[in-house]
């Protein structure tokens, strides 16, 4: 676990543990229910996620196992006995023992030990790898979960505003101030409102779960408090000139591959040289027999098995092994182009994705919160009527609710970002929702 624990170290910050015994699971749940006591941070839910969610610890068992092969590949090949007893039907007897080695794997045996090695580190290093998946797809559910949280609890405070403003359509159409069509806009919108919340109370519900499954929680710690909005936008974005060279550096999937490449390389020497020597064992033997007038002789000796390559010269395992060695050299420069490719992307995502809600955030809902104001005092003056007001308040709402959107794609794409260049994956679906008022955004802008 030293491999893993140092990666988590350096790039998420945050302890690991293998899971192995009663103790480690009761010291395990002391520390979630630690951490599950106070509202949730995306760094809590990421720790809470790396000490309690069993696929990981799943992981860990695999690297176990690695470790146990490894092991056993440096150990020399056990020796054969060898038993014969023969009778016939007079009192001949023949007895023959043997002990037989395999000279070729005892030879072989520091080449073929690192190899093994190189295989266990590539284990500790997809065990890193798995750990990193799941820390940012943790803080993806995270982000996704309070974002659907922070709109709900806006939609309903807007829902409420648009019963009011039918409700006084209404009132209005009763005495003659308002037609038919202000009255159907204002019920229209509130409609519209009240089914989005009802689609966006679903999403919470999801979202929620989707945490709950990252995190590995059960039974009484479901109850676990989210905070009421999503942070803040930094004062700065981050600014990566080497982005590339830095993924290229830093990613674990492509040490992964260069590991794979030098074990190939070293397998491949090892074929060349054992090319016509396919078995060669020797051991000891002796033979013990039994002539017919009752006389005993006791025989020793050694004893060799070699295959003669006649037919096989070990060409097509040379053939094979050289295949092989090229395919994964063309897959570690597939996944060095990807790779490249994949933080380019993911940085020009972070940019946009900052500097779209940084927009909202500076400019479009201060100048909706002037418009606002504005519309108010010229309502108060009698300068315009209720409907302006109205129409303006349903244009704010929708800003509203596009800004809590675009600030919750900011903290995906920054979550995007750090998982392209350490690795572990990124989210398949960068366009994570639209405005939910989009539909009546139209009826909106006609007053």
């Amino acid at each position: 676990m030293g491999v893993v624990a140092n990666i988590a170290d350096h790039e998420l910050n945050k302890d690991v543990a293998a899971i192995r015994t009663p103790d480690d699971a009761e010291a395990m749940r002391i520390a979630v229910r630690r951490l599950l006591g106070r509202t949730l941070t995306a760094e809590t839910a990421v720790q809470i996620a790396l000490l309690n969610n069993r696929g990981l610890q799943a992981a860990y068992n695999e690297l176990a196992l690695a470790e146990a092969e490894m092991v056993e590949a440096s150990l020399p090949p056990n020796p054969r006995i060898s038993y014969l007893w023969k009778a016939g039907s007079g009192p001949e007897l023949e007895i023959e023992r043997a002990i037989v080695a395999d000279i070729l794997a005892l030879v072989t045996l520091p080449v073929r030990s690192e190899i093994a090695r190189e295989r266990f580190r590539q284990a500790q290093l997809r065990a890193a790898l798995e750990t990193l998946r799941l820390a940012f797809e943790t803080r993806r559910a995270y982000y996704r979960a309070v974002g659907a949280q922070e709109l709900v609890a806006f939609l309903a405070q807007a829902q409420l505003s648009a019963e009011a403003a039918a409700q006084l359509a209404v009132r209005l159409g009763e005495t003659g101030s308002a037609n038919k069509l202000d009255q159907a806009r204002e019920q229209v919108f509130y409609a519209d409102i009240t089914a989005q919340l009802a689609v966006a109370r679903q999403a919470v519900s999801s979202e929620r779960e989707g945490l709950i499954r990252s995190l590995g929680l059960w039974d009484g710690d479901l109850k676990f408090k989210l905070p009421n909005a999503l942070p803040a936008l930094p004062r700065r974005a981050q600014s990566l000139a080497a982005i590339e060279v830095e993924a290229v550096r830093r990613r674990v999937d492509l040490q992964i591959s260069r590991m794979e490449l030098d074990a190939l390389a070293r397998a491949y020497g090892l074929t060349q040289a054992t090319r016509f020597i396919n078995i060669l064992e020797a051991g000891y033997a002796d033979k013990l027999e039994k002539d017919k007038e009752g006389g005993r002789s006791f025989k020793r000796g050694f004893e060799i098995d070699l295959q003669i390559p006649i037919f096989d010269f070990g060409e097509v395992r040379v053939r094979q092994a050289e295949a092989v060695y090229m395919q994964a050299v063309n897959r570690l420069l597939e996944s060095a182009v990807n790779v490249r490719s994949e933080a380019r992307d993911a940085y020009r995502v972070y940019r946009s994705a900052y500097d779209i809600s940084g927009h909202y955030q500076r400019e479009v809902l201060p100048l909706r919160k002037i418009i606002s104001d504005e519309m108010l005092l010229r309502y108060n003056a009698m300068q315009i009527d209720v409907f302006s007001l109205l129409a303006e308040a349903r244009q704010r709402i929708l800003a509203t609710v596009t800004a809590i959107q675009a600030k919750r794609d900011f903290w995906l794409a920054a979550a995007d970002l750090k998982a392209a260049v350490a690795g572990g994956g990124r989210s398949g679906n960068r366009n994570e929702g639209t405005n939910p008022m989009a539909a009546s955004s139209g009826e909106s802008g006609r007053h």
